[in-house]
């Protein structure tokens, strides 16, 4: 026996031959990825290092996508771009406003928010100055689909827009704009309407924190009862919540919902059939910090507001971060995403509602697929 495996051994090394090999295990695909049927960079590697606080609307012409870009977020070459969606391509991103005051004094550019008229033009909202704290509020107009923007128009005094997530027409025929400031008196939630679409405003609340640290960046769902609710990111390791009977005029203080929230920005929409869809980051801070990892980035939907069911999980790696969605729903129904990739790029996904599988939310742990596992994160704890 010696003899043969000696001599098998040496014609294998002069002719060569074949060796059996286990083969190599196949990923494990992602059973809550099974309903995003797109999932794509606006544009791989950005004409600058860092972009962040994507927007998207749908126009008649197609998506229009924009974000702050530039060295690094507060850095005063920070400006707001633009990309639209031709025949399923995104187009080279454009700059569309500024921080420019003077040819010695520019301030960053923060949160682009874009709102498509129904019938009318896209509006686009963001905010100049150099922190959060100290920001003003303006408005482009597009006449055309997002291809040329009017001049910059400030808003009134006192007056930001909607601070991140996008305006809520309401059956009235008030624009309605979650927003919030970060002031003095900590982080605060207060509403600006419009009945002229962004010509003539007035301002709501700011709203009662109740026992809460207080709320920033909030979205606004509409309710078949005639309710409205706002969604809310905050420091108090979830996300918040308040409620309006009378058309957005009253709130209820805020208050915990059972979802976690680990201080990222969050949005939300009232689906076609009444449903509500929220996207965000489904983690909590580490210990008792205020900030936690921003990844992964899920997508769970409600019929009331209250009970959450598991939808999709659009980015499950515990490389950087996935923050910042907005998101929206087309006239075909799906639903569309953008969001910030690691700070380097913006990225477009798309859900198919009808492939998605529901699995109720309990005690606000994102619930478990048999032969899938969620990857540990080892995120950093983000900023802004």
């Amino acid at each position: 026996m010696k003899h043969t495996l000696a001599l098998l051994l040496a014609t294998c090394l002069t002719t060569g031959c074949s060796v059996a090999q286990t083969p190599a295990a196949k990923p494990q695909p992602n059973p809550w990825q099974r309903a995003v049927t797109t999932n794509e960079f606006i544009l791989e590697k950005m004409p600058f290092p860092e972009s962040h606080a994507a927007t998207l609307a749908e126009t008649p012409a197609g998506l229009v996508a924009s974000w702050f870009g530039g060295t690094k977020e507060r850095n005063p070459d920070v400006g707001i771009w633009v990309s639209r969606q031709e025949n399923g391509k995104w187009t080279a991103p454009v700059e569309v406003a500024n921080g420019v005051v003077n040819e010695t004094l520019r301030y960053p550019t923060w949160n682009p928010v874009l709102y498509q008229v129904p019938g009318g033009e896209l509006l686009l909202f963001y905010k100049i100055g150099p922190k959060p704290s100290d920001w003003k509020g303006w408005m482009r107009r597009s006449s055309d689909n997002g291809r040329t923007w009017s001049a910059a128009q400030a808003l009134p005094e006192g007056y930001i827009g909607p601070v991140k997530n996008k305006p809520v027409l309401l059956s009235n025929g008030t624009l309605l704009c979650p927003t919030s400031t970060e002031g003095n008196d900590g982080w605060r939630v207060h509403l600006e309407a419009s009945t002229d679409f962004g010509k003539t405003w007035s301002m709501i609340g700011p709203i009662a924190n109740g026992d809460t640290k207080g709320a920033i960046q909030p979205s606004i769902l509409k309710h078949k009862d005639g309710k409205l609710q706002l969604l809310c990111r905050s420091r108090d390791r979830a996300i918040l919540e308040s409620w309006s009977e009378d058309h957005g005029k009253t709130w209820t203080p805020l208050a915990k919902t059972t979802l976690p929230g680990n201080n990222s920005g969050t949005d939300a929409v009232t689906l076609q059939d009444g449903r509500q869809l929220l996207v965000y980051n489904h983690v909590l801070p580490p210990g008792t910090l205020a900030k936690g990892p921003r990844t992964p980035l899920n997508v769970s939907i409600s019929k009331d507001g209250k009970e959450w069911y598991a939808a999709a999980i659009l980015e499950d790696s515990p490389i950087s971060q996935y923050s910042y969605p907005s998101v929206i729903q087309t006239k075909d129904g799906k639903v569309h995403f953008v969001y910030t990739w690691r700070r380097k790029s913006i990225k477009h996904a798309v859900l198919d509602l009808k492939k998605v599988k529901l699995v109720k939310i309990e005690n606000g742990q994102w619930p478990a697929l048999k032969g899938y596992k969620a990857p540990s994160s080892t995120a950093e704890i983000t900023q802004d």
